[in-house]
């Protein structure tokens, strides 16, 4: 056994973490000699934020299933920063950590042990960095000290993480409650016709909120009502591929908000961190709050999808749109809504193609406004004045290379209520509908994390 494992055993046996420990130093013992690691730029924290979302997003997870995996490590790096710093109630059951243990030593543990857990096909990268970044940290007690603290606060989080209800392997579909088909009732949609998006979502433990039903928006508006006739008829004519109306920074807009939220908005923490000179420990409270909040608002949002399995544009304005070669959750062509006062038109396809959940509430909606408060209570000003990086639809796939700029928290609320409308995803009700839902768990966990405390010297 190395010096390495040899000296944070010692230290876990104390904090009833042998067990894990045992299982990261046999990972690292047997995983290949790392290659030379570049590190990503930043603080430590920033270094394995990029790490993390990397590894998450490379995994190939869904953005809501991957928004949990990022909460998990999220949370295991802010506990191990707090125990040292102090400042900041820690998440959950905090960590002991001995006087003078390294903060360093302590996130690179924490990160990397959390991130092997999880992801265990990917220990060989993650040692290269792992390796790199210890060889950073001066040898001494306060490094192997800062490591038993790592090593604490990621066990401590899978521990207290089990069986709280997420499914593997990465973007396992599941079953869930049906509704007897007719107009309004969801069905799958083109191109794909994937099979239903991580419904089990739904039904993960949250991280800070008490339930996925906490604040279960109201039902969608009836067919047969002015809301909905609206709806239909403008999203047809501004959400569609070949819209005449909708104009091109309309079109960049909802192209723009196609970009995958967990590199978006953990990118942000980092510009962030940077911009504002951010401490190890102020840095790792953002990303936690970032994707412990942003992951209850998926939760949350996605609970509220398949309890009101609520149609998408396309499946309304096109009947014939649903799969030729059925789908099991109603026939073949689909229903038309029973409204005079809306004409379906065979052949529309929206801007950009139908993910593969539920239409209401919108889930981009609910992330973007829980993000919005996020950044006023961390930034303590609506007016965030932040640049957000998005997707530039001259550039290469999966690509952030646009960049637009929000004054105001609400700006962004505002934008992505239009992005979606526009992208022809979703009615605007239903991003409003969002939105709400998005701020109200955001206050929520807010009320109950992440706060502020008399540090202790």
């Amino acid at each position: 056994m190395s010096g390495k494992c040899s000296m944070i055993l010692a230290r876990a046996r104390g904090t009833g973490t042998a067990c894990l420990a045992i299982t990261v130093c046999a990972l690292a013992i047997g995983a290949a000699q790392p290659a030379a690691a570049a590190l990503p730029p930043g603080n430590t924290v920033e270094q394995w934020n990029q790490i993390a979302e990397n590894t998450v997003v490379g995994s190939g997870a869904f953005q809501n299933e991957g928004l949990i995996y990022m909460g998990y490590v999220s949370a295991a790096i802010y506990n191990a920063a707090v125990a040292i710093h102090g400042g900041y109630a820690p998440y959950g059951r905090g960590v002991h950590a001995p006087k003078g243990a390294s903060i360093d030593a302590a996130v690179i543990e924490a990160a990397y042990d959390s991130l092997v857990n999880y992801f265990p096909l990917q220990t060989t990268t993650l040692y290269a960095a792992y390796i790199e970044a210890l060889g950073l940290v001066p040898e001494g007690i306060a490094k192997s000290n800062g490591q038993a603290v790592g090593l604490a606060a990621a066990a401590a989080l899978i521990q207290a993480r089990s069986g709280d209800g997420r499914l593997t392997p990465i973007g396992i579909t599941s079953s869930f409650p049906t509704r007897t088909p007719g107009p309004g009732v969801w069905r799958l949609t083109p191109a794909a016709y994937a099979a239903p998006q991580t419904p089990w979502v739904g039904s993960v433990k949250p991280f800070i909120l008490r339930s996925a039903d906490e604040f279960l928006p109201d039902t969608p508006p009836p067919l047969t009502g002015r809301t909905w006739v609206q709806a239909f008829n403008s999203i047809q004519l501004y959400g569609s591929a070949s819209s005449t109306l909708r104009t091109d920074d309309q079109t960049a807009i909802a192209e723009f908000w196609t970009a995958n939220v967990i590199r978006q908005y953990n990118r942000l923490v980092r510009d962030l961190a940077d911009a504002h000179h951010l401490k190890l420990v102020q840095t790792a409270r953002l990303a936690a709050m970032v994707n412990l909040i942003g992951a209850d608002a998926q939760i949350s949002v996605m609970h509220a999808k398949y309890h009101y399995l609520f149609w998408r544009p396309v499946t309304a304005i096109d009947p014939t749109s649903v799969n030729p070669m059925g789908d099991g959750f109603g026939p073949v062509p689909g229903f038309d809504d029973g409204n005079n006062a809306t004409a379906e038109l065979a052949g529309w396809r929206p801007l950009v193609a139908t993910p593969n959940h539920p239409e209401y509430p919108a889930a981009h909606g609910s992330l973007t406004s829980a993000m919005a408060e996020v950044l006023s209570d961390f930034l303590d000003t609506d007016r965030i004045n932040v640049d957000i990086h998005g997707f530039d639809a001259a550039g290469a796939a999966g690509n952030l290379n646009a960049v637009r700029h929000f004054d105001k928290a609400e700006d962004l609320r505002e934008q992505i209520i239009d992005a979606r409308f526009w992208a022809g995803l979703h009615y605007r009700f239903s991003t409003e509908a969002g939105v709400t839902l998005g701020r109200r768990v955001a206050e929520y966990d807010l009320r109950h994390a992440f706060k502020k405390m008399e540090r202790e010297d």
